[in-house]
């Protein structure tokens, strides 16, 4: 976060560590606590950049916990990926690592605790009846099962723990007030049965404390200051602050609520994600098309850039949904400045130039970058035959079109000035080959005599370059709002995806390695794919178009 730009978070924080504050003299001291049953993704990045940026502000530290209380399809897998994902956007942890079931034993005797006080007791309503009896504004919700002894609720919890009853039977639910106009403050449930294997703990446990109740806890067992989530939990925090004060709990932390990032044409729901995976609408968690931090990376989005983009957008207490346009501004506006250029041609047709000699090759020095001297130039080969796109080319062109037609001049990129002299065409009038004539005096790109030339087009040596395939992404949805829809899988776009093979590439940019990014000439940002490409096989991902159709504020 910049030390420079505040928000209401940095704000109570200093409040708290100040004088006369609730943790003045304290280190602030942050946690994120992922659920680790899928991949981070761009509105985890908020979060994340909140939980460990507040504590850094402040010379804080921030733990790393993950959220494994709910043990339904949690995995190492997802475990590890956070933990790349997390390095990757440069924060870490240290040796401030832990999981929530770490803390269950604990967890279970402050329950325990609670029952001893008469804060708890075991309620036996079905799903069903636990509905019925939820009240309404105005009338109060109902447990015929509140005034159950102390004794026999330590008892029944016991049994539940030991695994005597089944799934549904018994919940442990906190005894607050049936009344409250708050509904999560109406005896919310503390525990429930659960026969299913945990990822860590296997089979030891039947018994399940809710996020509602673990999570305040395991924040005061570790000393957290301040707990820092997002708006949903606003209602939340009533109970959560309830928790605090009536179980025997080392700390006090303060929780904080900012709102949720949300961004347009594309989803960032775990379960549709990962009914994305699972019902192959995307490749993988890393399809390039995914909010996924995994996804973003392997397209070619960069950590400075993602960092960029969360700390434009602010800290708020108010939801909106930002325009991914703005992500893709922040990626482009740094490759813009530091990226590599490099000649690709994506659509190939040939150039002939008939009057350079047969056999020759030259070679000539193209800068690396036109934003930045220091990044030197580098050697592009050319010869009697080159690679160009197939639209720079018109046989009858259309009304300001400057490129290659026959009659008309144009500059091939760092080399020589060539009019065009006509086409070849196959059987079905499909162009396999364009021929010119190349100007000798203009070597570089520059005409002596001072004749315009409107048209500078790139091109790429047909003896001495590189096969690739280059995959052009675009928004994965269609609808820019697919939550909003009754089926978001029915708001898919069909063309969020084109593959183009048989590209042509600069010979040097078979040595080209993720996560290596470069500004292809006329046509946009590309990455190294980090999954598919090899030497053998050279693949890019467009990561950003070329052009920047967003405005941002100014």
């Amino acid at each position: 976060m910049d030390e420079n730009v505040r928000n209401f978070i940095t704000d109570f924080i200093e409040e708290d560590i100040g004088p006369g504050g609730r943790f003045e003299g304290m280190q602030v001291h942050t946690r994120f606590p992922p659920e680790p049953n899928g991949y981070l993704h761009i509105g985890h990045c908020k979060a994340l950049c909140i939980d460990f940026g507040s504590a850094e502000r402040f010379g804080g530290i921030t733990n790393l916990r993950m959220d494994d209380t709910n043990p339904a399809k949690e995995d190492t897998e997802f475990v590890e990926a956070i933990q790349e994902d997390i390095h990757w956007l440069g924060f870490d942890w240290g040796d401030r690592f832990f999981y929530g079931s770490d803390y269950f034993e604990k967890t279970y005797e402050l329950a325990v605790g609670l029952i001893k006080k008469g804060l708890a007791y075991v309620c036996e309503l079905t799903p069903e009846q636990f509905r019925e009896y939820r009240g309404a504004v105005n009338t109060p919700a109902r447990s015929p099962w509140r005034d159950r002894p102390i004794e026999e609720n330590l008892a029944l919890f016991a049994r539940m723990r030991a695994g005597e009853f089944p799934e549904g039977k018994y919940t442990l639910r906190a005894k607050i007030d049936l009344a409250s106009g708050n509904f999560n403050m109406r005896d919310p449930v503390l525990y429930r049965i659960r026969y299913i294997e945990h990822h860590r703990q296997g089979t030891k446990w039947c018994v399940f404390p809710m996020y509602d109740f673990a999570h305040p806890i395991q924040d005061a067992l570790e000393g957290i200051t301040h707990s820092l989530c997002s708006l949903e939990y606003e209602d939340h925090r009533p109970l959560y602050d309830w928790v605090i004060e009536h179980t025997d709990v080392p700390s006090k932390p303060r929780q904080i609520e900012f709102s949720r990032l949300g961004i347009d044409h594309t989803v960032m729901s775990k379960r549709k994600l990962r009914k994305l995976v699972e019902e192959g609408y995307v490749s993988g968690w890393d399809d390039p098309r995914m909010p996924t931090l995994c996804g973003l990376r392997r397209r070619g989005y960069t950590p400075s850039a993602v960092r960029t983009f969360i700390g434009r957008i602010g800290v708020s207490k108010v939801n909106s949904t930002v325009e991914y346009g703005f992500l893709e501004h922040c990626l482009r506006e740094e490759l813009n400045l530091r990226a590599p250029r490099r000649m690709a041609v994506l659509r190939p047709v040939k150039l002939v130039v008939t009057n350079y000699p047969e056999g020759r090759t030259e070679t000539f020095d193209v800068e690396n970058n036109n934003l930045d001297e220091s990044a030197g130039t580098r050697p592009v080969s050319f010869s009697r035959e080159l690679w160009i796109e197939a639209d720079d080319f018109m046989e009858e062109p259309v009304k300001k079109y400057n490129r290659l037609y026959p009659g008309n001049e144009v500059r091939l990129k760092g080399a020589y000035i060539v009019k065009c002299t006509g086409c070849e065409k196959d059987p079905e009038g499909n162009v396999t080959a364009v021929f010119c004539e190349y100007d000798p005096a203009t070597r570089g790109g520059n005409a002596p005599d001072g004749r315009k030339v409107r048209g500078t087009i790139h091109w790429v040596d047909a003896g001495n370059c590189a096969d690739a395939e280059i995959r052009l992404y675009d928004d994965l949805f269609s609808d820019p709002e697919p939550d909003a829809a009754e089926d978001f899988l029915a708001c898919l776009n069909p063309d969020s995806l084109e593959t183009l093979t048989g590209c042509k590439v600069e010979r040097a940019l078979a040595d080209a390695k993720a996560p290596e990014s470069f500004q292809f000439l006329r046509m946009g940002y590309f990455a190294v794919d980090s999954v598919d490409s090899t030497p053998e096989r050279l693949v890019f991902n467009r990561a950003v178009a070329l052009k920047d159709s967003f405005k941002p504020q100014a």
